[in-house]
């Protein structure tokens, strides 16, 4: 593992016509990181926001930004997003020819540089460029919408990400339908940031964030521990199931 397990709230599940207030309040709920979902109607059926909208609440807080560019392409907006205040941004490993050249200006603007996987994209598409990450981003269903379910068999390739991953300070953040019930599954299998939208904004206010965050937090942290000390609960886990 990388250490400690981020919790990272995506604003696509916000009400957006309060959205300042909705970021401040899974700030003060325990939100580790703001998850920021870019979506331009192209590379994905969905349109979201743009920089200006990151710009605009980025002085609500201090949590990081991590924006996650579902976008083609990706490379002339880079400097735009990194102005507006993003500290991680991500590209898909499908949005454009030249990844490398990607994570490479990433990286030039001075920020953390990630790469996301659709489901049907294998790992090998991360295999040369894993020295040039600080973040790995599986998606668990397929990008364009939120409030979608969980796709059970994204577990394995988390597994193999993780391995291939080994000691490098690399992130592995799974985004798609993470819920209390999966978070155990997902973190079992070797990730240690988790994106949910609809799961944390459910209800309204701080206080419900609040319960929201803890349980998936908690559900993910139980099943951090590296030995298992139950093989049933071992393979449970591995297939998906749930540590009761």
């Amino acid at each position: 593992m990388t250490g400690e397990l981020i919790i990272a709230p995506s604003i696509l599940a916000a009400d957006f016509a309060r959205l300042g207030e909705e970021v401040a309040a899974i700030d003060a709920a325990g939100a580790d990181w703001i998850h920021c979902d870019v979506m331009d109607g192209h590379f994905v059926p969905n349109i979201s926001f743009g920089a200006d909208v990151i710009k605009a609440i980025r002085p609500v807080t201090t949590k990081v930004f991590d924006v996650h560019l579902m976008i083609a392409p990706a490379d002339p907006y880079l400097e735009t997003f990194a102005k507006a205040g993003a500290d991680v941004i991500t590209v898909h490993a499908e949005a454009g020819p030249h990844l490398d050249r990607s994570l490479q200006a990433i990286r030039a603007l001075g920020k953390k540089a990630g790469v996301s996987l659709c489901p049907a994209t294998p790992e090998s598409a991360i295999e040369y460029v894993l020295d040039r990450l600080d973040l790995v981003l599986v998606m668990t269903v397929n990008p364009g919408f939120g409030g979608q379910s969980f796709i059970g068999p994204q577990l394995a390739k988390i597994k193999r990400i993780r391995a291939m991953i080994g000691d490098r300070p690399i992130r592995l953040e799974v985004d798609g339908g993470v819920t209390r019930d999966n978070a155990a599954a997902v973190a079992a299998a070797g990730a240690d940031t988790l994106v949910a939208g609809s799961a944390v904004f459910r209800g309204r206010g701080v206080a419900e964030y609040a319960a929201n965050i803890e349980a998936i937090r908690a559900a993910a942290e139980a099943c951090r521990v590296p030995h298992l000390q139950n093989s049933e609960q071992r393979m449970r886990i591995s297939e998906g199931g749930l540590i009761r």
